[in-house]
């Protein structure tokens, strides 16, 4: 008896624990031109946050982001890039840089934000918040490189996350976003 009260009320934490989690609608962040993002203007749109960089082996990824973000921004849908210089130097440049080089190379019209760390001692709270269970309410998910795919759902929740090297075309993504 004593151990079903003890199993009881460690329940009942957990799961008032998990009502209070923060949702990416919580957050404000910089866009790449500086100003101000309020993340809580995409309730009700599923969002995409990637991790991006320039100087990366999977930068051509870009191509496909803005393809899906193309395909599927008015079914609620949205892709967001966060500039990160986190492996081996792959994202080197200024916010300015970084924008160009986006937009002469790949046309990026899907969100920027401004560069940020996504792992390590200064990761950025929206990256904390993704990448761990006890803030997200849902999982653990460490940044493994650059293009890491997490996956929000309209009411703000991480749902999943993608590795980097998974396609933004996956099956696994484009159900998500269609379902």
């Amino acid at each position: 008896m004593k151990h079903f009260a003890i199993i009881f009320i460690f329940s009942l934490i957990s799961l008032g624990m998990n009502g209070q989690a923060k949702t990416l609608h919580d957050f404000r962040v910089k866009d790449i031109d500086g100003k101000e993002f309020d993340l809580s203007s995409l309730k009700g749109k599923k969002v995409l946050v990637v991790n991006v960089a320039s100087k990366c082996g999977l930068t051509p990824q870009y191509t496909k982001l803005q393809e899906l973000y193309e395909k599927y921004k008015g079914h609620n849908f949205v892709v967001i890039g966060f500039p990160a210089n986190n492996f081996n130097g792959q994202e080197p440049g200024t916010n300015e840089e970084i924008k160009t080089f986006c937009a002469l190379n790949y046309d990026v019209t899907f969100p920027m934000m401004t560069k940020i760390d996504v792992t390590g001692k200064n990761k950025a709270p929206i990256y904390k918040w993704l990448t761990e269970k006890s803030l997200n309410g849902r999982m653990d998910a460490e940044v493994q490189w650059n293009f890491q795919k997490f996956m929000v759902d309209a009411d703000g929740h991480l749902a999943d996350f993608a590795p980097p090297r998974e396609d933004p075309f996956s099956e696994r993504i484009v159900k998500w976003i269609e379902e």
